[in-house]
């Protein structure tokens, strides 16, 4: 029995007792995770396969150990031009240990649920932008803006939204 899975963005076949490195996975070394995101599953022939995820199905792990990966040197050169630059990194990454692939009845993650958004009652605003500055001037006058004969389009907008 095996499994597609995605892990830290990036997708795995993986099968039971099979070790893996993978991106840094937040959690401490023994502790155990799961996967919710299974992609395809194949149970002795049985292949299913996901509509992105397979409902239900499940890959469970522990995190051995973290770790650092081997250093992988990045070299940039012109030629001609004298330009050479060297630099290099080494990747964080997490090795686990896969325990178990359940195909169903595994409980989907608990992800937050907000709270109903109150609808927020729009007044009957007018559309100031399309409307010229003589009739902007006449509004502001109509509202009691003082000093709106000198005014801009744009801060006469701003001052009538306010």
């Amino acid at each position: 029995m095996y499994a597609i899975v995605e892990i830290a963005g990036q997708q795995f076949k993986v099968a039971k007792d099979q070790k893996v490195y993978v991106h840094r996975l937040p959690g401490e070394e023994g502790s155990k995770v799961t996967f919710d995101n299974v992609l395809l599953l194949d149970n002795e022939g049985n292949v299913t396969i996901g509509a992105p995820a397979i409902e239900g199905a499940s890959v469970s792990a522990q995190i051995l150990r973290h770790l650092k990966g081997n250093k992988v040197i990045v070299f940039k050169k012109k030629r001609r031009k004298g330009y050479i630059k060297k630099n290099g990194h080494r990747q964080y990454l997490s090795e686990i240990q896969i325990e178990s692939i359940a195909a169903t009845g595994a409980k989907k993650s608990a992800k937050k649920e907000s709270a109903p958004k109150a609808e927020v009652k729009k007044e009957a605003t007018t559309d100031y932008s399309s409307m010229t500055v003589a009739e902007l001037k006449a509004a502001a006058k109509d509202k009691g803006i003082s000093g709106y004969t000198s005014l801009k389009k744009a801060e006469l907008i701003e001052a009538l939204t306010k």
